[in-house]
């Protein structure tokens, strides 16, 4: 009883700090429910052996989110949009949100999970590195990769790191 307490306030405190990760690991809402739903499920199995809560759910979703991407990546998804053509908007800040996303969507699983938590959950490469279960080395490459192949989606004339800031601020929901 004293284990589910502890769980149950843990999830109050942080359910929207990891719904935040687990709509950038997806890029979907529904999607990002499911992913932290069927997590907390897994973590609550193991909770009384938990030290570290926020890593081992983090770690558990990214594992799971690479694993349903395994399962449907040769699956032809039907979207409601041309691929050819950007959606625009009359709002810059949602245009740009939607790029970005859209870029971040581009990336293999494991590459996205490094952008996530090395700009957005603002961990360390060491932290990244351990919490991913690779060396700092492969965190760095697949950071500056992942950087590139989103600069390039977004645009030559697109500056990433100016386009990410406020957009990746406003998803957290407050600012650096």
């Amino acid at each position: 009883m004293i284990g589910e307490d502890s769980f149950r306030a843990f999830v109050e405190a942080r359910y929207a700090e990891l719904l935040r990760v687990a709509f950038l690991l997806t890029g979907s809402a529904y999607e990002a429910e499911d992913l932290l739903q069927a997590s907390l499920l897994r973590v609550m199995r193991h909770w009384q052996r938990v030290d570290e809560p926020m890593a081992y759910v983090r770690r558990i979703m990214v594992n799971h989110h690479i694993s349903i991407w395994r399962r449907y990546r040769s699956r032809e998804l039907l979207t409601s949009h041309s691929p050819d053509r950007g959606m625009r908007d009359a709002a810059d800040g949602v245009a740009e949100r939607h790029a970005l996303f859209t870029a971040m969507r581009g990336l293999p699983p494991r590459t996205r999970a490094v952008i996530v938590l090395r700009y957005w959950a603002d961990l360390s490469e060491a932290d990244t590195a351990e919490l991913l279960g690779c060396s700092v080395g492969t965190v760095k490459s697949r950071a500056s990769r992942g950087l590139a192949r989103m600069r390039e989606a977004l645009g030559a004339e697109a500056d990433l790191d100016a386009a990410a800031t406020p957009v990746m601020t406003q998803a957290r929901g407050g600012s650096r």
